[in-house]
């Protein structure tokens, strides 16, 4: 998973998909916004905050981490039209749950070799659906999960995905986190940071939240709080490689990160 380039762009289209609905306020009630954020002091933002995500940005400089090969972005046919590259946006980043790239691009390889669209998906059993995503993680829920969403993309807005974070979230098997990278990949529209485990963590461990959190959404909700804007397209791409890479759910490789002199915590021996 990661945040959107140039193909992303192909995909956005001027109008709405059909049947979509405007965008609610923030008032609204939804499923996206599980948190709501605590008045921050003046100003505040985390110590060393620039200096870091600049070397980062130099530690991701080779883009070779899985993402970047095998990501979302690399996971749709780009020669397919609009509509139907976003049904397979959508699709790779519900299979990507719980699930390493290297499985969901392999997955969503085998769905395009018999045809991926909304009416092929409609069409096929869920012994068949189950036999090809297998071995991602949940794959029978996601099997359930596929067939209630695609069902009705079909039936609500013509065979296109909804156009707004508030819509995504309701389908069967989306949370936020893929509806905010399904609004930046497949619409080319910045609704909010991308929070998954690996952007949790690091998040975490470099103090980017003013106090620990203990779920991605409550960490999205933190960093929009003072991240700037024009960072939030860039950060899950960023960090989702650099956690894949170098900061490690265990055992991570301090010794070989330029924050190890700057990360609160950094093993240093």
């Amino acid at each position: 998973m990661c945040a959107a380039g140039p193909a992303a762009r192909r995909l956005a289209s001027r109008a709405p998909s059909a049947g979509s609905a405007p965008k609610r306020s923030r008032r609204g009630k939804s499923s996206a916004i599980a948190y709501e954020p605590e008045p921050p002091g003046p100003g505040w933002e985390p110590e060393n905050w620039r200096q870091q995500l600049e070397r980062i940005r130099e530690m991701r400089r080779a883009r070779d981490a899985p993402v970047d090969e095998m990501g979302v972005e690399r996971c749709y046919d780009s020669s397919a039209p609009p509509q139907v590259m976003r049904y397979q946006v959508l699709l790779s980043l519900m299979l990507s749950s719980q699930t390493k790239d290297q499985v969901t691009s392999a997955a969503m390889l085998r769905l395009r070799q018999r045809g991926l669209t909304v009416d092929s998906i409609l069409q096929m059993d869920d012994v068949t659906l189950g036999q090809i995503i297998y071995p991602v993680g949940f794959w029978r829920n996601k099997v359930k999960y596929i067939k209630q969403t695609t069902a009705i993309l079909k039936q609500k807005y013509g065979g296109d995905i909804p156009s707004t974070v508030e819509e995504l979230v309701k389908l069967p098997g989306v949370g936020p986190k893929m509806a905010h990278l399904a609004m930046n990949i497949a619409w080319n529209s910045v609704s909010g940071i991308a929070v998954d485990t690996h952007v949790h963590r690091i998040t975490n461990r470099l103090k980017w939240v003013k106090k620990e959190t203990r779920y991605p959404e409550e960490t999205r909700v933190a960093l929009e709080d003072w991240l700037p804007r024009d960072l939030w397209r860039e950060i899950n791409w960023l960090l989702v490689g650099f956690g894949q890479q170098t900061c490690l759910p265990v055992n991570p490789r301090c010794k070989e990160c330029l924050n190890q002199d700057i990360c609160p915590a950094a093993k240093r021996r």
